[in-house]
């Protein structure tokens, strides 16, 4: 199958794609009976205290698969050996320089008279000529820091972020606001909520999205006070009792932020003369608080703080949030024994630490609860957390950072895979986020469907097999990176054993063994028959190097695409 016939082949989905997608189910619901959890209903009780069983291969490559995008064989021998505490304190201890910022990577496609090809254009002047093509440099820029990630849960907090506090990269009309709000989600990833929020609140792109540019005391806009209580601290459950005066309240606080189009990029602006100065009464639920009205050109700060000092004193924020933490981290339901020894006591934990998002993450990711075996390999992988992770997986070579053009087309065509099966980073459905983290009850379910399982192997098999060629560059997988880091590669049983155990978040069956092993022996030949192709394919003195080589590839390229499409590759 060539290039054109492959990407046909994504808009005609097979009508066999439901078996594939009950495949998954039935994964799932075998997990379920594994760990003693029949019909997948919930038998744990465990909680937040320390855990303290073994810490071996299988519970690392749990923790990273579910901080990182993909665990790379290198990353696994990074932390192999630590002490669990020393293993999250690393992943905890995130990079405070930002990621260097997007480039003029279209400056073969169209001029862009203020900023010259490689150079990045977040601080030039707007420019509708190019704006779509800024905005699309963008968004392939946040998909390429995903795929170059350190090994550390940062870029896993950006997008929980991005999914928490929701903008649509489309609905903004300058780029440069877009990469701004990046910057804020990145600055803040781990460190204290009440600060992220404030910044949010304020910043650029979000002032657009959710029309806090036009909130003014003549015409009062309550769209992100809703937005901030009922999605970004306290949530619609049933013990967020604010009140609709509580909303009209709120927006009279943050009256007179907008945004200043004039500056390079767009910034913050409060603008006095719109800001409502009279004192604000909240409910009961709030304390019955009276935020005083301000005057002058530090109103808009002062009001601010009170509003978020008032409402991060409700304990409410830190529940909600851990919830969502939870969510996002261990599994997709809690029920009320989970709400009982793992939400209310880290939610203790957050507030606590004044709201230290490094804090509660830690006492998350060390909880005898997170490493319970109910705990893995019982969340299907979001698109992102499946397609860049194969990527870093298998250790993919970029083209050169300075090849920019190039480098950005190959982060668009992760993008195009990503908006393909559901999550088309920057632009998420609405101001919620993605329905799969919190749309009841499928939750984590809603990544799975005809439409997108059999494009989520598409993507691994197309760079595999075919990989993304633009000019000279192709992007493919050269599986004898990843191969070569095993420890035993030359014996069948070692080599499938060891791919397994790295690429599956669980064992697999005997029968599914043998079909793997088949592949590597086919005709059940003797194990040595193996190991000789190996040793020939690996010593360029071989005379029989080249054929060895060109069979031993091949093997090893649908060993591994017969894993990846296995149902228990979408599991983490």
């Amino acid at each position: 199958m060539d290039r054109k016939q492959f990407f046909e082949s994504l808009r005609n989905p097979s009508t066999l794609d439901q078996v594939a997608v009950n495949e998954v189910d039935e994964t799932l619901q075998k997990q379920g009976e594994i760990n003693g959890n029949i019909g997948l209903q919930r038998r744990t009780n465990t909680g937040i205290s320390a855990y303290k069983g073994s810490f071996g291969k299988s519970e690392l490559m749990h923790l990273l698969r579910r901080t990182l995008f993909g665990v790379k064989i290198s990353d696994y021998n990074l932390y192999k050996g630590k002490t669990l505490e020393q293993v999250v304190d690393a992943l905890l201890n995130v990079s405070t320089t930002l990621p260097n910022p997007p480039v003029n990577n279209y400056g073969n496609l169209v001029k862009d008279p203020n900023v010259p090809y490689g150079s990045t254009w977040v601080n030039a002047a707007l420019d509708p000529a190019v704006e779509q093509y800024r905005k699309g440099s963008v968004k392939s820029w946040f998909w390429g820091q995903l795929a170059t990630q350190s090994p550390d849960i940062q870029a896993k907090m950006v997008l929980f972020w991005h999914n928490h506090f929701a903008i649509q990269f489309l609905e903004i009309p300058d780029s440069r606001a877009c990469y701004v709000y990046t910057k804020v989600l990145y600055t803040h990833a781990l460190g204290n909520l009440k600060d992220l929020t404030r910044a949010v609140t304020i910043d650029p792109a979000m002032l657009f999205y959710l029309n806090g540019r036009l909130n003014t005391k003549k015409a009062p806009d309550e769209n992100y006070a809703r937005e901030l209580q009922e999605l970004f601290t306290l949530g619609k459950g049933p013990n967020s009792k604010f009140t609709e005066d509580d909303v009209k309240a709120m927006a009279r606080v943050l009256t007179g932020w907008s945004i200043n189009p004039l500056t390079n990029p767009f910034s913050t602006a409060f603008v006095s003369v719109n800001h409502d100065s009279s004192d604000k009464q909240f409910s009961s639920f709030y304390g019955n608080t009276v935020i005083k009205g301000q005057t002058g050109i530090n109103a808009g700060n002062t009001e601010l703080d009170d509003l978020l000092t008032m409402i991060f004193k409700v304990d409410e924020v830190a529940l909600f949030l851990c919830r969502k933490l939870y969510e996002y981290f261990v599994y997709y339901e809690i029920d009320d024994t989970v709400e009982a020894n793992v939400i209310v006591p880290l939610a203790k934990v957050f507030r606590d630490s004044g709201y230290s998002i490094k804090a509660v993450l830690k006492t998350l990711l060390m909880s005898e609860h997170f490493f319970d075996s109910w705990n893995r390999a019982c969340v299907i992988k979001d698109p992102l957390t499946q397609q860049v992770g194969f990527c870093r997986e298998m250790e993919l070579k970029f083209p050169a950072s300075n090849d920019y053009f190039l480098l950005y087309q190959m982060y668009q065509m992760g993008m195009y895979f990503g908006e393909l099966t559901q999550l088309n980073l920057g632009d998420p459905p609405n101001v919620a986020g993605w329905p799969a983290w919190y749309q009841k009850p499928l939750f984590h379910r809603s990544w799975i469907n005809s439409d997108t399982l059999p494009k989520r192997n598409q993507f691994t098999d197309y760079l595999l097999f075919i990989g993304h060629k633009v000019g000279s560059f192709t992007l493919i997988a050269d599986v004898w990176i990843f191969t070569k880091q095993l420890s035993n590669p030359s014996q069948a049983d070692d080599l499938i054993a060891e791919c397994v155990s790295h690429l599956l978040p669980m064992t697999i069956s005997a029968a599914q063994t043998a079909t793997l092993k088949e592949i590597l022996l086919p005709g059940g030949i003797p194990d040595y028959n193996w190991s000789d192709e190996y040793r020939s394919a690996t010593d360029p003195s071989d005379p029989n190097h080249t054929t060895a080589k060109s069979t031993a590839t091949v093997k090893i390229q649908y060993l591994i695409k017969s894993i990846m499409n296995l149902s228990e590759y979408q599991l983490s």
